[in-house]
């Protein structure tokens, strides 16, 4: 699979166009301040009365409603919560789009289950970056980038000065993307993948493996704060070295006790039954039924901050005891609040 860097991608093509950022939360202002500190003409399109504007304008962003900032736009990418892009694109970004323009989205859920469906003249491609909103700027502030893929569902432009891949790509380098490098693949692998990696291992698996263990300690007459440390703060530290070198690299710096244990254990952990279970959640995805029922959940929401089943899982979790030993224990960590990736206040 080839992989694309600073020298594959034009920034003068991004450059050229009048983008609109469609949202200003964790992916919208990490590309609105990216791309503009690359160079590029951006406006952030957000509903009136959005919480978001203020943030946006003080960064030194042209900020007005959806419906307007789309209209002279060369290039849209939603970024609104996938829950809200459907209704935004019918209501205000598709009455106004320029026949020509690029829609462009960093997750390819609406798209591939068919909540979107783009008109015949747009292009319709994907940069998604491989991690978190704040993640994507910090990276960028610090001059280096997040990996990120690119995907093209449509490609409609008829001017072949450039393609929309090369669209694509002049867009994941303004987002600090071939910094770091970006690799090519399809709305379908990217959704189905993400949906997969989030809800299986990442999100889902690795939270629910955290709080099990959390709990087993506990219950075992340990103190909270020992079952925090042992099952909680050190997973950064085990994923680092996986990250940097893969799983044989983390092997070679733990300890031959904890290598031992982890041959020994980990497959009484993980199961064939809990593989089984993944093959489960890749169905539920690959069917399109996920997309349905976190869509319906979502239509159950009055006002628009999740339904009933997100509200109380949320809930749940804030409530559960490793949130309150583990929100103690952080505040007297003074090296972990010096410099936040996550400040309400700024993003």
């Amino acid at each position: 699979m080839k992989i694309y860097y600073e020298d594959d991608a034009s920034l003068e093509i991004i450059q050229g166009m009048n983008v609109t950022i469609v949202g200003y939360g964790s992916q919208g202002h990490a590309h609105a301040n990216n791309l503009h500190e690359s160079g590029v003409n951006v406006t952030v399109g957000l509903r009136e009365g959005s919480s978001s504007r203020n943030k946006a304008e003080e960064a030194g962003l042209k900020v007005d409603t959806v419906s307007n900032a789309v209209k002279n736009a060369d290039l849209v990418m939603i970024l609104a919560p996938d829950e809200f892009q459907q209704d935004i694109y019918d209501t205000d970004i598709k009455p106004n789009l320029k026949s020509d323009a690029i829609l462009a989205f960093a997750h390819g859920f609406n798209v591939h289950f068919k909540k979107i469906i783009p008109d015949a003249s747009n292009s319709v491609i994907m940069i998604a970056p491989k991690g978190p909103g704040h993640t994507v700027r910090s990276t960028y502030a610090q001059g280096g980038g997040v990996p990120s893929l690119i995907a093209i569902f449509k490609d409609a432009i008829t001017d072949k000065e450039f393609t929309a891949k090369d669209v694509a790509l002049s867009y994941a380098k303004a987002n600090g993307g071939t910094r770091a490098g970006v690799l090519e693949t399809s709305f379908k692998e990217e959704t189905e993948t993400d949906l997969f990696g989030e809800q299986a291992v990442l999100c889902g698996g690795i939270t629910a493996l955290i709080k099990a263990g959390y709990e087993t300690l506990v219950e075992a007459g340990y103190s909270p704060e020992m079952a925090y440390f042992e099952c909680l703060h050190e997973t950064k530290l085990i994923t680092d070295l996986i990250q940097e070198g893969g799983i044989a690299n983390m092997h070679y710096s733990i300890s031959n006790t904890a290598e031992y244990g982890d041959y020994l254990s980990g497959p009484k952990v993980i199961t064939s039954d809990t593989k089984l279970a993944m093959k489960g959640i890749l169905e539920n995805i690959q069917s399109g039924n996920f997309a349905d029922q976190f869509l319906n959940d979502c239509r159950q929401s009055n006002d628009g901050s999740g339904g009933p089943f997100m509200k109380n899982n949320r809930e749940a979790t804030k409530a559960h005891p490793i949130e309150t030993v583990g929100k103690e224990l952080r505040s007297k960590m003074k090296f972990l609040n010096s410099q936040k990736l996550v400040d309400k206040e700024k993003n």
